[in-house]
């Protein structure tokens, strides 16, 4: 049965989330950027949970959905704090599966990294180094407005409007990714990536694959490139999804 949870961050702020306790395996989605936590994935991921009997769990970051704080106020450093927070959470339970979504899918590779109770993740159109990417991608005169106002929303949508990104989240994301593959630690990873996918292009996840099998050679990880766009969220895309989940070795 799914029951809401609270956790009291270092600042105080309330983190909010929902928790279902099953036996054998949990899952813990963590979300994309800007993105509340029940969406189309984590609705499906929690009945299948349902379903089996399984541990689910997932949450909406600080400054957004239903946590506490002011979205201006957090870091992207504040938001790995938060998915560390809720792992720890499931600590006491069965081997947790980390079910990442786009930055939910960057935030779930640095927290396996971390914390030995995490047997897997499935990571959907990681966006590995998210914002850095962004500040390259765009043209200098824009990169340095950005700098000097302090914020700039991702692009005209209203929602991104609504939420300009502070530049300490390109800070951030330097040095998360500068640590990327310090000492890596053996995960079982599965990245589902749309080929069409033009927020977070597909390539990154390629690079990624390449640079950490160079790393470690036996790292076990496997790349699926999909037809799709970046929400993979088709009824053949959820039918992929599904199968991930219920692979087991």
């Amino acid at each position: 049965m799914m029951e809401p949870f609270t956790l009291t961050c270092a600042d105080g702020t309330m983190l909010r989330g929902d928790r279902a306790i099953g036996k054998d395996r949990q899952f813990l989605f963590i979300t994309g950027f800007l993105s509340k936590r029940w969406g189309n994935k984590s609705k499906a991921l929690a009945q299948w949970c349902q379903d089996r009997g399984w541990g689910f769990c997932c949450f909406d970051f600080r400054g957004w959905g239903e946590s506490g704080g002011n979205w201006g106020d957090y870091r992207l450093l504040h938001w790995l704090e938060d998915a560390e927070a809720v792992t720890n959470l499931l600590a006491n339970g069965p081997p947790v599966t980390i079910v990442g979504n786009s930055l939910g899918g960057w935030l779930a590779w640095l927290v396996a990294q971390e914390q030995p109770i995490v047997e897997e993740l499935i990571l959907i159109a990681p966006a590995f180094n998210m914002m850095d990417l962004r500040a390259a991608q765009i043209s200098a005169e824009r990169r340095e407005q950005w700098q000097s106002a302090g914020s700039m929303p991702w692009d005209d949508e209203p929602l991104h409007r609504d939420a300009p990104i502070p530049w300490h989240w390109v800070e951030d994301s330097q040095a998360l990714w500068r640590r990327r593959f310090t000492m890596p630690r053996r995960v079982k990873t599965t990245i589902l990536h749309g080929l069409q996918d033009t927020v977070i292009n597909p390539e990154g996840s390629w690079t990624f694959v390449q640079h950490l099998l160079s790393q470690d050679p036996e790292f076990p990880i496997e790349l699926l490139l999909k037809i799709g766009d970046h929400r993979l969220s088709s009824p053949e895309h959820l039918d992929t999804f599904r199968r991930l989940v219920f692979r087991r070795p």
